[in-house]
C-alpha cells in the first residue's frame, strides 16, 4: 500500500520529466570543436582570430595568473594581433559581484569577446559575463532553462582542470551570497565557440584537486547514465567517460606529470559534460549545490563525497544501469548478475575516494541546518532532475545526517 501511495505522489514528477525527455531528444545542442594536444593553447589564438575580434577579456583566477599559467597564451594572443585584458578576481564559487566586476571591465576596456581560462569557476563566471553583455536582464532572471534571448559575443573556453566539463555544457552555476544558495543558468547559447585540451595546463594541478575534479566528472557521467533522459548519444559519452575515469584517475592522481593521462582525463571530462548537458544530473548535484551555497564547500569535493551515498539510495532503481557501467569499466564479468555488478561499481567509487584521501562526510555540515537544507535540495531536485528514485523529505534528511560529521564518525 505504501509503495502504491508513493507511486501516486510521484506521478506529477514523472509526467513532467516525460515531457522534458521528449524536448531533450529533439533540441539541437551545439558541440564545440576541440583543438587538442600538448602546447595547443599556444595555437588556440589562431582559432580566436577567425571570429574577427581584436580585444578580449580573459576571465581567470588569481592563483592561475600568479603561477604564470596564462603567460604563453597571452603572448600568443599578442602575436595574433589580439589585445588581452585580464580579469582575475573569480572566486572558487563565482558570485554576482564577480559578474558585475568583470562586466564593468569588459565595457571599460571596449572588449569584443571573452575567453575563459581555468577550471569550472572561471568558465562559469565568463559564461555569465558574456550573457550579460548581450542580454540586458538581471542574473536572477536568467535562472533556469532557456532564459537568454540573444547569443553571446564571441566566447571561448580553455579548461585547466578535468572535472566540470563546463567547456561542453549549456550550464553555468552562480552563487547568490545574499540568500546563501547556488543556482544554475542553462541555455544552449552558453556553449563556447571552441575549446582546447592542452595537458600541459593541468600537469601542475595538486593531487587533491586532480582527485576531486576527476570525481566531479565521474558524477556527471554516472548521473547522466542512470537518469531517465538517457539517449544513445548520452549513453555513449557517459560510458566512455566512466571507463576512462575508473581506470585512469588514480594513476593520474599519483602521476600528475603524465601528459597522456592528463589528456585522457580532459576527454573524459568533456564527454561527461556532453552527456549531462543533455541528460541533466541528480541528487548528488542538488546536495552539492546546497553545500556550496550554504557553506562554500568546493563543488567537486562535495560531489565526490556525496556520490556513493546517492548511489546506495538509488541502487535498486538503477541496478541494471549501474551494472552496465561496472561491466563497461571492466569491474566484473558478463556472468555476474546485475546486483553483484552494481555493488562492485559502488564499492569501486568508495575505494577510489579512500585511496585519494577524500573524506566520507561534509566537514562544514551542521545538523541544525539539515531541515532547511533538505527543503532547498528537494526544491532543486524535484521534479527537475530525472532521477531513478525520487527522494522525499525524510529520506533527504536521513542522507544529510549520514553526511554530517556531528553524527557520522570519519572513516
Amino acid at each position: 500500500m505504501q509503495r502504491v501511495l508513493k507511486t501516486i505522489q510521484n506521478a506529477p514528477y514523472r509526467s513532467s520529466q516525460l515531457v522534458m525527455k521528449q524536448v531533450a531528444q529533439v533540441l539541437p545542442l551545439p558541440i564545440p570543436p576541440v583543438l587538442q594536444g600538448p602546447g595547443m593553447v599556444r595555437r588556440f589564438p589562431e582559432i580566436i582570430a577567425i571570429s574577427g575580434v581584436n580585444k578580449v577579456l580573459v576571465v581567470t583566477d588569481k592563483p592561475l595568473h600568479k603561477m604564470g599559467l596564462l603567460d604563453s597564451f597571452l603572448c600568443s594572443l599578442e602575436t595574433n594581433g589580439i589585445d588581452a585584458i585580464v580579469f582575475d578576481k573569480v572566486q572558487p564559487n563565482p558570485t554576482f559581484e564577480n559578474i558585475e566586476d568583470g562586466l564593468a571591465l569588459y565595457y571599460r576596456s571596449n572588449c569584443q569577446g571573452i575567453v575563459a581560462f581555468g577550471g569550472g569557476s572561471p568558465i562559469d563566471c565568463a559564461k555569465i559575463i558574456a550573457a550579460k553583455v548581450t542580454n540586458r536582464k538581471s542574473i536572477e532572471k536568467m535562472r533556469g532553462l532557456f532564459k537568454l534571448t540573444r547569443r553571446l559575443p564571441p566566447f571561448f573556453a580553455i579548461p585547466t582542470t578535468a572535472g566540470t566539463g563546463s567547456e561542453a555544457t549549456i550550464c553555468a552555476v552562480i552563487t547568490d551570497l545574499k540568500n546563501h544558495e547556488k543556482f544554475v543558468i542553462s541555455d544552449p547559447k552558453l556553449v563556447p565557440l571552441a575549446t582546447v585540451f592542452d595537458p600541459e595546463l593541468s600537469v601542475g594541478l595538486p593531487p587533491s584537486l586532480t582527485a576531486t575534479t576527476g570525481m566531479d566528472a565521474l558524477t556527471h557521467a554516472v548521473e547522466a547514465y542512470i537518469g531517465k533522459y538517457d539517449t544513445a548519444f548520452v549513453k555513449e559519452k557517459a560510458l566512455n567517460a566512466t571507463e576512462i575515469i575508473i581506470n585512469n584517475l588514480e594513476d593520474t592522481y599519483h602521476n600528475g606529470q603524465d601528459l597522456e593521462l592528463r589528456l585522457k582525463m580532459a576527454q573524459a571530462s568533456f564527454d561527461a559534460g556532453l552527456a549531462f548537458t543533455r541528460a541533466y544530473v541528480g541528487y548528488v548535484h542538488a546536495i552539492a549545490h546546497a553545500m556550496g551555497g550554504f557553506y562554500g564547500v568546493p563543488h567537486g569535493l562535495a560531489n565526490a563525497i556525496i556520490l556513493p551515498y546517492i548511489l546506495e539510495f538509488s541502487k535498486k532503481a538503477a541496478e541494471k544501469k549501474l551494472a552496465e557501467l561496472a561491466f563497461y569499466a571492466g569491474l566484473g564479468e558478463a556472468m555476474y548478475d546485475d546486483e553483484t555488478l552494481a555493488e562492485l561499481f559502488i564499492e569501486k567509487i568508495k575505494s577510489m575516494n579512500l585511496h585519494m584521501g577524500i573524506p566520507t562526510t561534509i566537514y562544514a555540515l551542521k545538523e541544525k541546518d539539515i531541515p532547511e537544507l533538505a527543503k532547498r535540495i528537494l526544491k532543486e531536485g524535484n521534479p527537475t532532475y530525472p532521477v531513478p528514485r525520487i527522494m522525499n523529505y525524510q529520506e533527504c534528511c536521513d542522507i544529510l545526517r549520514q553526511l554530517c560529521p556531528e553524527r557520522a564518525p570519519e572513516a
